[in-house]
């Protein structure tokens, strides 16, 4: 690992001042960008790195003026195990408890997973070996390699990486925001493809806050991910959705490379009661713009099971 500076920031002004010339970057948990570091998998390196975690009043999760407040460095252990979230945010729960391993849910905050890098083992590749579109570089090298994990509904900015947080489709189903020391950003429009972020964060803004208003009455939600193990794994496909109450919202996540909202399955129940019938038929309409590559195609089926399975978890 390159060395670097390390501050433990006192207030969000102080951390904000520290990463605004794009020469230093924020760290809570640290379980994605540990990682990142030690592999040196990026073109530029940071001269800091400016600890959040050390910052007062940004760990909390409480109801408030309607809605459920959550601080940026909660971590995702407590956020699994909160009687509140459980009881009517349950499919934000059921995301924060599927993440990695209990360890990586000690550590890891509710801001680091929304803001953590994609997966893709080019982009990932130690000592910066393949200069890919999402580094700067012309090449997403996955195209023609090894893409079996990779997205199903085409490019973005000419990168088929997808985003892996588990959380993210939850706050999307829930109609959840993203509060930085900026604005408030709708949780559908936080996630990017850009060099070489994962998000629409400009260079000093932070994630502060996550807030979800309170679900309609008779509303109920409901989280699943596919993956290769039941712990460490990062999803193959997950799924939140949310019904009753008012219209249906249906997110997806590891098929695109951002989170992808299944408008088109939340047409196909809008105003319908959740059956067999119907939730198979949301399924086949969550995929019906699917573009997977030969070696994903296996993905498309895993997606329609999902969201099928998922709305009718809420039964």
């Amino acid at each position: 690992m390159k060395p670097f500076n390390h501050t433990n920031a006192k207030t969000l002004a102080e951390a904000k001042t520290a990463v605004a010339g794009g020469k230093a970057t924020v760290i809570a948990g640290g379980t994605d960008l540990m990682g990142t570091l030690k592999d040196n998998i990026l073109p530029t390196y940071p001269e800091a790195v400016i600890n959040i975690k050390t910052v007062p009043g940004l760990d909390f999760i409480k109801e408030e003026a309607g809605m459920l407040k959550i601080g940026a460095t909660t971590r995702l252990a407590d956020i699994a195990a909160n009687p509140v979230i459980n009881q009517k945010y349950t499919a934000l729960a059921q995301a924060a408890s599927r993440v990695a391993t209990p360890h990586v849910r000690d550590m890891g905050t509710i801001g680091g997973n929304l803001a953590q890098l994609h997966r893709c083992w080019y982009f990932r590749k130690p000592e910066n070996r393949f200069n890919c579109v999402r580094k700067g570089g012309t090449t997403c090298y996955a195209m023609a390699g090894d893409n079996r994990y990779h997205s199903i509904f085409g490019v973005v900015n000419k990168c088929i990486a997808v985003h892996p947080s588990d959380v993210a489709p939850a706050l999307i189903a829930l109609n959840g925001k993203i509060v930085t020391t900026a604005r408030t950003i709708e949780a559908e429009n936080f996630f990017d493809v850009k060099y070489p972020s994962s998000t629409v964060l400009a260079p000093g803004e932070i994630i502060t806050e996550i807030r979800i208003p309170a679900p309609p009455a008779g509303a109920k939600s409901a989280f699943l991910k596919f993956a290769i193990r039941k712990s460490i794994d990062f999803p193959i496909v997950n799924c939140a959705v949310m019904v009753g109450g008012a219209a249906p919202r249906i997110a997806l996540n590891a098929v695109a490379p951002k989170p992808y909202r299944a408008l088109k399955a939340e047409a196909a129940i809008a105003g319908k009661a959740i059956n067999e019938a119907t939730a198979e038929a949301a399924g086949a309409a969550a995929v019906e713009d699917a573009r997977p590559l030969p070696a994903t195609k296996y993905k498309v089926q895993i997606a329609k099971t999902l969201v099928k399975r998922a709305l009718l978890a809420t039964v």
